[in-house]
């Protein structure tokens, strides 16, 4: 069998954590990567470390945390600031792999460029528009198990539905001065989320013009449940583009086939969201097996920011889609 998981390591490294607290980080986090037992492991959060005297930046934590594992040996592939071209302080993704990976790549307005936008509440007040840039792009991996086809492995984090910062309006990390300052940083923040969806769809749909019958797996941290804008941009389902013809192009929720009461990745006041994926192309479904959301240990990530502090757990769950290697 073949397993691929995804995992929110949320803000995993975080440079102002004690060593006490990495420690304890790596006790509880460790299990759960040793749990899943993947062949391909898809990471998001991570964040990276200055080794003494060096001047770039290396994923120190994470290297902790795999060591003495199976992915210790693993092929590994990572995101790099778009503009520094190293590794970011937050937020880094990480793809590992049993096998070797072929090809990187990774996607930030390659295919899509920033909107512009005219802040309207700022203060002062601006006369310019600005281009909205989301923080992260994609990571593409190809992956090909022996005896296999390439796998299309697509490693994402959207931008959280928290509205963006504008100038002069904010009073504290989440208090605002205004009802209309925050609602057009809400609705910036609807643009970049929804504008790094699309540019994952058009990755889609290149590998689609590439090969009609590419195996591909989009996974990772959406952001989003199932019916809001980004996930639907990058699934495409018939019934939304309405024509029979993509249906091919089309990406299979998996989880669906985990019921209801089930089907939850994060809770968030108490409700039970979907929010993290695993989408799969239709080439893939002849060796698709079976689907899993490893939930048991999380906690509400709202009491938990209020009431516990340096929490080492995640608020996501750990996914794991499994598939035969080989077609019967």
């Amino acid at each position: 069998m073949m397993r691929i998981a995804t995992f929110n390591l949320e803000s995993f490294g975080l440079a102002r954590r004690t060593n006490t607290c990495l420690e304890t980080r790596l006790r509880v986090l460790r299990p759960q990567l040793e749990r899943l037992d993947a062949d391909i492991l898809c990471l998001q959060e991570v964040n990276a470390q200055k080794p003494a005297g060096e001047p770039d930046r290396a994923l120190l934590s994470l290297d902790r945390l795999i060591e003495n594992t199976q992915y210790a040996d693993y092929c590994s592939a990572h995101t790099v600031h778009p503009k520094e071209h190293r590794l970011s302080e937050k937020h880094n993704l990480v793809t590992l792999s049993r096998w070797p990976i072929s090809d990187i790549e990774q996607v930030w307005h390659e295919l899509v460029p920033a909107s512009s936008h005219t802040l309207l509440t700022s203060d002062p007040a601006m006369v310019e528009s600005r281009p909205q840039k989301w923080e992260r792009p994609v990571l593409h991996c190809v992956i090909t198990p022996p005896g296999s086809s390439p796998l299309h492995v697509i490693n994402l984090h959207l931008r959280a539905p928290l509205a963006a910062p504008v100038p002069g309006q904010k009073q504290g990390s989440f208090s605002w001065a205004s009802a209309s300052a925050w609602a057009e940083g809400f609705y910036i923040a609807a643009l970049k989320r929804n504008g790094q969806a699309l540019e994952v769809r058009m990755l889609i749909d290149r590998l689609f013009n590439e090969d009609p019958d590419a195996r591909i797996v989009v996974c990772g941290d959406f952001n989003a449940t199932e019916r809001e804008v980004p996930t639907k941009i990058i699934a495409a389902c018939v019934e939304d583009t309405g024509n029979g013809e993509l249906a091919s192009r089309a990406l299979v929720h998996i989880e669906r086939g985990i019921p209801g009461s089930q089907r939850f990745s994060v809770l968030h006041h108490g409700a039970r969201l979907m929010l993290d994926h695993i989408f799969i192309s239709h080439a893939l479904l002849p060796i698709y097996r079976s689907f899993e959301i490893q939930n048991e240990l999380i906690s509400d990530e709202v009491f938990g920011f209020a009431n516990v502090a340096g929490n080492p757990e995640s608020y996501h769950a750990p996914l794991v889609a499994v598939f035969a290697q080989h077609e019967r």
